[in-house]
């Protein structure tokens, strides 16, 4: 799927739905056509409603990975139009090749990613989404959503050094520090 921006119409309707259930949308869309965006904590479904809400606002398509049992009929086409991609979460390195690619070939791919990997509580996050901007040469955001506030950003660009580990490491502790309250408290872990 190449699909890159959404309708005017669509746009306006996702910010008045994202404004009606009590939302405020820190800063916009980034500015670059490729890019990782992280989206911290994930602990619901609804994590993606918001996000999804957040993003389409701006008339713009952030994709995002969805394990492939989902892609049935007719879910498999709504999923899709939502920018949704199916993934064989069996063969991490070859998702992580397959996204690189796919993200090489389109003019525009902004990819969201929860790194915690799971709606379940984790001490260690995965390296997934870094390795993804690293390789794809792209920049990676500090997006997050958070349920005390209803505040919901891309966030802040991050430096990465290249260091796989080191980078996790400082992306976790910069999560830590904006002390954000997932939908389901319990399932968000940090540091």
């Amino acid at each position: 799927m190449n699909r890159t921006s959404y309708s005017k119409g669509w746009a306006r309707f996702c910010g008045w739905l994202l404004r009606r259930m009590g939302w405020t949308a820190v800063g916009g869309p980034i500015p670059e056509n490729k890019a990782v965006i992280l989206g911290v904590p994930h602990t619901s479904f609804w994590d993606f409603v918001v996000a999804y809400l957040f993003y389409t606002s701006f008339g713009d398509v952030a994709h995002v990975m969805i394990k492939k049992e989902l892609f049935f009929w007719p879910l498999g086409g709504i999923l899709r139009s939502c920018g949704c991609i199916p993934v064989d979460r069996s063969n991490a390195s070859e998702l992580v090749r397959s996204l690189i690619e796919q993200m090489e070939q389109d003019d525009v791919f902004k990819l969201a990613i929860a790194p915690e990997g799971t709606r379940k509580p984790v001490k260690r996050w995965k390296a997934g989404a870094i390795k993804i901007a690293l390789a794809a040469g792209v920049p990676i955001y500090a997006g997050y959503f958070d349920w005390r506030t209803k505040r919901i950003s891309c966030g802040e660009k991050l430096t990465l050094s290249g260091d796989i580990g080191a980078d996790l490491a400082m992306v976790q502790n910069y999560y830590e520090g904006l002390h954000l309250t997932g939908k389901h408290k319990e399932k968000y872990i940090t540091g």
